[in-house]
């Protein structure tokens, strides 16, 4: 058996997996437990690029953002017990953004488990409720059925994460074991009785309204898609941070139905007698907490379109249930002819028309203008430009008043998670080199990760790292005020010179205090060639583009009967 040509060790038959299946690049924090097959990935550096990241939650983050930016699961390798626990902030934000991942985890001896080995954790439990499948290979002669399977499940249907165990000794273990065949992901595509359904049901609407989002995109689908929702003129909404999937132009975008929400956008979904949903999940922020449609059945004409057969009803039940991926649906939808005649002509264009008044810069307090700053961006950087953002009130702004004009040019976490700007943006750059990337971030958010701006200045990748500091974090100051007005506790930051610590790590740094010193700023660190760091300080009392600290405490003190 020895001298069979596929007789390997068991990290060798790992890193021949991923050739086969096409990976081009691996995020990692290094660990001893995959000791193996980092010595496997040596060999192949020409094939795959390895990025040494600063910490295993970032790591995950980019294997996220590049999964979503290329519809191929991200790979990420971490050790096990504390590299593994840090990765599970990507994991859980590709399990909730439908994003394909596969983390893979060193883990200890096969000898050593049950006995509470060094840093060891039982990851079938562990990632079970944060991933789509987790398993643990024991036996290297099975290592191509289990990588081949993992592909598959990580991108077929709902795409999303796959978690596999590695342990150690089974990477040094030599086998022969034959190699699998390159995965094809698996989707689901409408039949004729849908189409036909869906178009009768559009045709006796009054005032129907589309949702769409969700994942398994790619430039031809959203512009299929686009031509489907010209021909019916119909209006479209975008799901939270999915913006991208719709060209802000067009005449029948309505807007994003995520935090914030325009008030007139909000009270159209309600007055909507057709919704169709088209690849995003019914959401808590979609559907306010689940208390803008009626539950179980909602008032309106339902019709929903998923990836995932388990997203079909599982909160509303549909009027039609359309199980398809999203490329299957767009395909075909083009081709649907609209009626002659749509009697919902004035109601799409006033849509439009609701949402370009809501991109209007309203007044601000303080001496910098963050919403003239975001159009500014909007204005000047080119159309496929990405822009990643992590979470906090500061992305308000930025959901508000960019206009996304392709896709993929949004990254940004449905899950709400923190930290996420930074080690998104090093991935796109990554991906895309050639195009502009500008990552926003909030004081506290851009701490979370902030250290992989290390990663960037790394790898020389000339991205444009924005930092907006209040001095506290700002979500939770905000609903402090508003149902504990004046109570003010564990929320106020003092922070870092932003520009000083982007000079540290060896980038170009700049402070704005000056709504009209931003251009210049970002003109100058576009200018570099290499990763730069801007550090806007704007007003504290300015939490959102709709509301002031200080307006919210007088409102929730005369809720509670304590105003003066």
């Amino acid at each position: 058996m020895n001298g069979t040509p596929n007789f390997r060790t068991g990290g060798q038959i790992i890193v021949d997996q991923l050739r086969i299946h096409g990976v081009d690049t691996i995020f990692c924090v290094p660990g001893e437990s995959y000791l193996a097959t980092l010595d496997a990935l040596f060999d192949v550096s020409d094939e795959i690029r390895l990025i040494v990241c600063r910490q295993e939650g970032g790591a995950a983050y980019m294997a996220e953002a590049y999964g979503k930016l290329t519809g191929r699961p991200g790979i990420c390798f971490v050790t096990r017990g504390p590299g593994a626990t840090n990765a599970s902030l990507g994991i859980h934000t590709a399990h909730q953004d439908n994003s394909p991942v596969i983390l893979l985890i060193g883990q200890v001896s096969r000898k050593m488990m049950g006995r509470e080995a060094f840093q060891e954790v039982d990851f079938r439990q562990m990632y079970a409720p944060l991933s789509k499948w987790v398993d643990q290979i024991d036996d290297p002669e099975r290592i191509p059925e289990i990588m081949s399977r993992a592909f598959h499940v990580a991108t077929s249907g709902r795409p999303g994460p796959v978690v596999l165990a590695l342990p150690e000794d089974m990477q040094r273990e030599k086998a022969a074991a034959e190699d699998a065949d390159k995965y094809t992901p698996t989707n689901s595509a409408p039949t004729i009785k849908n189409v036909d359904l869906l178009k009768k049901m559009l045709e006796a609407a009054k005032k129907p309204f589309v949702i769409v989002g969700g994942s398994g995109w790619s430039q031809e689908a959203c512009k299929n898609f686009a031509k489907f929702a010209k021909n019916f003129e119909l209006p479209v909404g975008a799901a939270f941070r999915r913006q991208d999937l719709f060209d802000n132009d067009l005449p029948n975008y309505a807007g994003d139905i995520g935090l914030g929400i325009n008030p007139s956008l909000a009270n159209r979904l309600q007055e909507a007698d057709l919704l169709l949903v088209v690849g995003a999940q019914m959401t808590e922020v979609i559907t306010d907490g689940y208390e803008r449609f009626a539950l179980p059945c909602p008032h309106q004409t339902f019709i929903h379109i998923a990836a995932g057969l388990e997203d079909l009803a599982r909160v509303y039940k549909p009027t039609l249930a359309i199980h398809s991926g999203m490329a299957n649906f767009a395909a075909i939808a083009k081709t649907i002819k609209g009626p002659k005649s749509i009697p919902w002509s004035d109601w799409t264009r006033s849509a439009h028309s609701d949402h370009k008044l809501n991109t209007q810069i309203p007044k601000m307090k303080g001496k910098v203008d963050l919403g003239k700053i975001v159009k500014w961006l909007g204005e000047n950087l080119p159309s496929n430009a990405i822009i990643s953002n992590g979470a906090g009130n500061f992305s308000n702004w930025v959901h508000r008043f960019y206009p996304y004009r392709s896709y993929p040019t949004e990254l940004a976490p449905q899950s709400g998670s923190m930290g996420y700007g930074v080690p998104a943006a090093i991935a796109a750059k990554i991906v895309f080199p050639e195009r502009v990337v500008v990552s926003v971030n909030g004081d506290g958010d851009f701490l979370m990760c902030g250290q992989e701006i290390a990663t960037a200045k790394q790898y020389e990748l000339p991205i444009v790292f924005i930092v907006i500091n209040n001095n506290t974090y700002g979500t939770i100051r905000m609903h402090q005020e508003r149902f504990y007005p004046g109570r003010v506790y564990g929320t106020d930051l003092i922070n870092p010179d932003f520009a000083a610590l982007g000079r540290a790590y060896g980038l170009t740094g700049e402070t704005v205090e000056q709504t009209e010193d931003f251009a210049p700023a970002f003109e100058r660190a576009s200018a570099s060639g290499g990763a730069s760091m801007i550090e806007i300080k704007i007003e504290q009392d300015q939490i959102s583009p709709r509301a002031t600290l200080s307006g919210l405490r007088e409102a929730g003190l005369r809720t509670k009967g304590l105003a003066k």
